[in-house]
C-alpha cells in the first residue's frame, strides 16, 4: 500500500468518526446556490511523509501532479499574484478584472527584506541559508502579513514553512491554517514534498521528512459521501519521482522536469462541488 494512501484513510476516518460539525454555526463560505457550506472537522492534525521512502501522491484518485508544480512554480518561483501568470483556472474565483488576487501569496515572497548579510526576499534567503548555513534553526517562510491581509482576496491557507537540516536530510514543516480535505490535501501534500526535492537538490542535500500540520481539517457536508467512497478503495503502489537532475538552479525548474514512473490510480471524483 502506498503510505500516504494509509495517512490519508485514517485522517478520513478519524475526521468522520470523531470531528465536530459546523452545523447551526454561523459559517463564512457557501455553496454556487447560496447554501451555508457546513464542514465536520478536527483541530490540529498531523501527518508526517518520509520523502526518502516514497514520494506522497495519492493513488485512490489521481492528483494532476503538473497542475499542483505548476501553481507552486507560480507562487514560488515566479513570486506572482497574477493568475494570468498561471496554466489553470483554480484562483479564478479570487482574482479581479486585471487578474491579482490581492498581496497575498507570492507577492509576499517577492518582497525584499533587510538582515545582516544583505536584502533578500524570502525565497532567495532560504536559497542562501541552505548553501551558507544549511544547520541554521532560522530557516523560515512566513506568508501571513498582518500589515496586508485586508488587501488579500482570501488569506493565505498553506502560510509558514519552516526548513531544518539534520544530518544531510532537508526536512520541512508546513503549517495550514485551513484545509478542504477532498479539494486540496493531497494537492499541498504533493506541492510541498515537490518544493522540499527542488530546494535540497539545488543545496546538495538529500530529502527527509516532510510534516503537515493542519489547523482546522475539515470535510465539508456535500463531500462527505464522495470522501465514504474514496476511503473504500484499494490503494495500489506508490509511484517513483524522477527529477532532472541537471538542474542545479532553482529558477532553472520548470514542470516538465518531474515525471512519476508507474502511477497507477483509481477512478478521478467528477464534478465535486467547491465552497467559495
Amino acid at each position: 500500500m502506498c503510505k500516504a494512501d494509509d495517512i490519508f484513510i485514517k485522517m478520513c476516518k478519524d475526521i468522520l468518526e470523531n470531528g465536530i460539525s459546523s452545523e447551526g454555526e454561523v459559517v463564512r463560505a457557501v455553496w454556487a446556490d447560496g447554501t451555508p457550506a457546513y464542514t465536520i472537522k478536527k483541530f490540529a492534525i498531523i501527518n508526517r511523509y518520509d520523502l526518502s521512502e516514497e514520494f506522497p501522491i495519492l493513488t485512490l484518485r489521481p492528483t494532476n501532479l503538473k497542475a499542483a508544480i505548476d501553481e507552486l512554480l507560480w507562487i514560488w518561483q515566479k513570486k506572482s499574484n497574477n493568475i494570468n501568470e498561471l496554466n489553470s483556472g483554480i484562483w479564478d474565483s479570487w482574482a479581479n478584472e486585471e487578474g491579482s488576487i490581492g498581496k497575498a501569496y507570492g507577492y509576499q515572497l517577492k518582497i525584499k527584506h533587510k538582515y545582516h548579510e544583505g536584502e533578500f526576499d524570502q525565497v532567495d534567503r532560504v536559497l542562501y541559508d541552505l548553501i551558507k548555513t544549511p544547520y541554521s534553526r532560522r530557516i523560515i517562510v512566513n506568508m501571513y502579513n498582518h500589515n496586508d491581509l485586508h488587501e488579500m482576496n482570501l488569506y493565505p491557507c498553506a502560510y509558514s514553512l519552516t526548513l531544518n537540516v539534520t544530518g544531510r536530510k532537508l526536512n520541512a514543516i508546513l503549517n495550514q491554517r485551513s484545509q478542504d480535505i477532498l479539494v486540496a490535501n493531497n494537492w499541498n501534500v504533493c506541492q510541498y514534498a515537490i518544493l522540499v526535492h527542488m530546494l535540497a537538490q539545488v543545496s546538495n542535500l538529500e530529502v527527509g521528512e516532510f510534516v503537515h500540520v493542519i489547523a482546522d481539517a475539515h470535510i465539508y457536508d456535500r463531500h462527505i459521501p464522495l470522501i465514504s467512497e474514496l476511503i473504500q478503495r484499494t490503494p495500489y503502489p506508490a509511484p517513483k519521482l524522477l527529477i532532472n537532475t541537471d538542474k542545479k538552479d532553482f529558477y532553472d525548474f520548470r514542470v516538465e522536469d518531474f515525471v512519476l514512473e508507474g502511477y497507477q490510480s483509481g477512478p478521478q471524483i467528477r464534478d465535486i462541488p467547491v465552497a467559495v
